[in-house]
């Protein structure tokens, strides 16, 4: 039979069960919160897009940048 974990063990392990279940929960507001996550938050404060820059450069418009 196994040996029990140590303290240190016990408490990575009951960390890591925290932390998933915080990732995977529902959100506090019951999911009605925003449909934004962090990736598209973050390149819409850097005002990041992508679908002008295809499309300019499909028209002949603007070139890639560099």
């Amino acid at each position: 039979m196994a040996a029990s974990p140590s303290a240190d063990e016990a408490a990575a392990i009951a960390a890591a069960i925290e932390r998933f279940v915080a990732e995977t929960s529902v959100a506090p507001d019951g999911g009605r919160g925003e449909a934004i996550g962090p990736w598209q938050r973050a390149a819409l404060v850097e005002g990041v897009g992508a679908k002008g820059t295809v499309q300019d450069h499909l028209q002949g418009g603007s070139q890639w940048p560099s």
